[in-house]
């Protein structure tokens, strides 16, 4: 087995997330001293912090006639089920409610941000929720991604227009198709947990920015705001790596591993960390434990799909962007490649099809303009 000569970070934009037996901060794996202050504002209070225009929105859109009783189902419809705000959702950036509000978009940690907010300012309690959904990846950088899904329900009051008190309905808000919701399991997040993801998706967005002062700053708040966290520390790890103290690095990996024994993502970080150290034997036998545990890699087959497209083999490419696909059926860029494998075979109506879904699937409005030119050049062929 080969394994990814890139680092993977665990984000909303996160994998493991179990709690470790005591929820306290090991302040023994900071290291301030190495990096310069942070030169933006890092708190917790901004995550959900209403901003004027918000409140205005609040004010002039949906509370006014609004029964108390029906608060709940107002800002669901005027949020979603009627599109006032015409939310796009976009994965270039996590960010917080105001910023969400202001920019109309965010990635699914966004949106749920925004909508908590905006229900709390109403008084309506929420409940965040861990969706556990197929495992997905992305690169960005030389540096892979796993994604995690999360979503928020609106709570119904008690004793507040229904018989006898009795609760109503909770609506839960989520911007995946209700139909891949319905077998799925979920997990409830603490309120801090959500605080925390938002914050290891700012550092993680960060980690292609030298001297990675952003993205230490980032990660060590996410792990302040909940010590449970476990990818913050991935995160942390990943910082310490690119910015070449390997020590430091290897012992955040380790300390995962002492929690988890089978964390996968810490377990490949590690291997690469070892082998930058001349740790060839402690390298070879964690490859082979992972290797046992996961034989490829999340990118093995798209990685070699595009090798065939430089090799202009456009049979085994598609055979292979068709096996990378099934293993996650909605990574834009495997569509886009295969649409230009079968271009290549010449069969252009199937190369629409794919870009058309890597359309429908890109989570970025840069790819989305990308895979829209190349979906318009294919189309000009055939006149």
């Amino acid at each position: 087995m080969k394994i990814p000569a890139v680092l993977a970070v665990t984000a909303i934009l996160a994998g493991c997330a179990s709690q470790p037996p005591e929820r306290r901060v090991d302040a023994s794996l900071f290291n301030d001293q190495w990096f310069a202050a942070p030169s933006e504002r890092i708190s917790a209070a901004d995550v959900f912090a209403m901003s004027a225009e918000m409140r205005e929105y609040l004010a002039t859109e949906i509370t006014p006639g609004m029964k108390e009783r029906d608060v709940q189902k107002t800002l669901f419809d005027r949020l979603y089920a009627e599109g006032q705000l015409k939310l796009d959702y976009d994965a270039t950036t996590t960010r917080n409610a105001a910023q969400a509000f202001a920019a109309r978009s965010g990635n699914c940690l966004s949106l749920v941000l925004l909508t908590a907010a905006l229900a709390r300012e109403l008084g309506l309690p929420v409940r965040f929720q861990m969706v556990y959904v197929d495992e997905a990846w992305s690169r960005r950088g030389g540096i892979e991604f796993s994604s995690d899904h999360v979503n928020v329900t609106l709570l119904a009051k008690t004793g507040i227009g229904t018989r006898s008190g009795l609760r109503g309905s909770d609506l839960t808000i989520d911007f995946m198709p209700p139909e891949d919701l319905a077998s799925r399991r979920t997990r409830v997040l603490a309120g801090n947990t959500i605080v925390a993801m938002y914050m290891n998706n700012r550092a993680a967005e960060s980690l292609g920015e030298p001297p990675f002062n952003r993205a230490y700053w980032w990660a060590r708040a996410a792990i302040a705001e909940d010590p449970g966290y476990i990818p913050a520390y991935n995160t942390l790890g990943i910082v310490y790596k690119l910015h070449g103290d390997l020590r430091e690095a290897q012992r955040v990996f380790e300390w995962i591993l002492e929690l988890e024994s089978e964390n996968t993502i810490a377990m490949g970080n590690l291997v690469m960390v070892y082998k930058a150290l001349d740790m060839t034997a402690d390298a070879d036998a964690l490859a082979a434990r992972l290797e046992a545990i996961r034989p490829y890699p999340p990118f093995y087959y798209f990685d070699l799909g595009v090798e065939a497209m430089k090799q202009q083999d456009y049979l085994a490419a598609r055979r292979l962007f068709t096996k990378h696909i099934q293993r996650d059926a909605f990574h834009d860029q495997s569509h886009y490649w295969l649409g230009l494998a079968y271009f290549q075979l010449g069969d252009v109506k199937r190369a629409e099809r794919e870009i058309a879904i890597a359309i429908d699937a890109s989570t970025t409005s840069a790819d989305r303009e990308l895979y829209t030119a190349e979906l318009d050049r294919l189309r000009a062929t055939r006149h």
